[in-house]
């Protein structure tokens, strides 16, 4: 365009100082999780009031201003029996702290979810299902996210279910650390099933270790009957990794088959400490020496002494610090983070 005065060109854009500037945020699900992300990034935890009417609904209000500003929400899917809350009042939770972002006038809204409650509902497994995964994608994304940052999806066709950038952390690295740490001899890595091979492959090419498969056949929601291990576990180290531990009645038989085929030790790593129901009763009767878990989900009062919680936070701030300057997520993990 020429201005008419002096017939140059003019600028097209408009030179306005910007300051970019992040604020973090905890839901009730997992507070302490969101404390230690302010602390690894040296801010502090932005002011919200956040409380459950005697009515059962949910509320919550910034208390100063986020316009302008890139919002991230630390909140997982997951109850919270010391706040009070299901993962249906976390759900919740966490679509109002996003509307109420978006109509505050933030910049970007970010979801960092580290546990995606209903990730196991991904499929139609019988007729007239919903695929409730897919559901809670879409009410995020129609609440106003414009990101979601979550870690070792139950199944990576989630990623799919969103048309927003979706950042798939692991804690592939955290665990492999930790078992190289104890520097356990004669390792083998057992899948829990056919659909967790990729992933103990990945585990156990980290240790340098062998990898076995144990038969699995899941009758009914909730249920599964262990068969026997497919490779060799006897006088073994033996690790099952999971994604999620949620009952933990499965993953107790499946340390007793592979202590009955001939281990040494059996360990048992999974990234979400889900423990619902009986699980700690569970876990107090199996043969594992360690449980090894990590803090995307608060652990409740109670857990056996068997239970080492390793905490997520170092993992998910160094991304938020990525997604806020705009360089590479990939790049935390070498792009090793693809585990399906």
């Amino acid at each position: 365009m020429t201005t008419p005065e002096t017939g140059s060109q003019a600028s097209t854009r408009l030179p306005i100082g910007y300051d970019k500037h992040l604020m973090l945020f905890g839901g009730r699900a997992n507070p302490e999780l969101a404390l230690r992300i302010a602390d690894d990034l040296g801010v502090g935890l932005g002011p919200m009031t956040l409380k459950t009417f005697t009515s059962g609904e949910v509320y919550c209000r910034y208390e100063e201003s986020i316009r302008g500003a890139d919002v991230f929400l630390v909140q997982s899917i997951c109850a919270n029996p010391q706040t009070g809350l299901t993962p249906n009042d976390a759900l919740m939770e966490l679509m109002l702290m996003i509307d109420a972002a978006v109509g505050a006038s933030a910049h970007r809204v970010i979801c960092v979810t580290p546990f995606f409650g209903y990730s196991r509902q991904d499929k139609k497994s019988a007729p007239r299902e919903p695929i409730s995964s897919r559901m809670v994608a879409r009410m995020l994304e129609s609440a106003g996210a414009d990101r979601v940052v979550t870690m070792d999806l139950h199944a990576g066709q989630i990623q799919g279910f969103f048309q927003r950038p979706v950042d798939h952390m692991t804690a592939l690295f955290m665990l492999t650390q930790y078992f190289q740490d104890l520097a356990l001899e004669d390792v083998v890595i057992v899948a829990p099933d056919a659909g967790r091979v990729k992933l103990n492959k990945k585990f156990a090419s980290k240790l340098g270790a062998g990898l076995a498969i144990l038969d699995k056949d899941r009758p009914a929601q909730q249920v599964a009957e262990i068969g026997y291990v497919i490779g060799d576990v006897k006088d073994k180290t033996a690790i099952i990794v999971d994604d999620m531990i949620d009952t933990a009645g499965t993953l107790a038989a499946a340390g007793r088959t592979v202590k009955e085929a001939g281990a040494k030790k059996v360990y048992a790593a999974a990234t979400h400490a889900v423990f619902s129901g009986n699980a700690f009763e569970n876990l107090a009767k199996s043969p594992f020496e360690q449980i090894v878990v990590t803090d995307t989900i608060p652990l409740r009062p109670g857990a056996p002494d068997n239970v080492r919680v390793i905490s997520a936070a170092d993992l998910l701030t160094d991304s938020i610090r990525r997604i806020f300057t705009d360089d590479s997520v990939s790049e935390v993990f070498g792009g090793e983070n693809q585990l399906f």
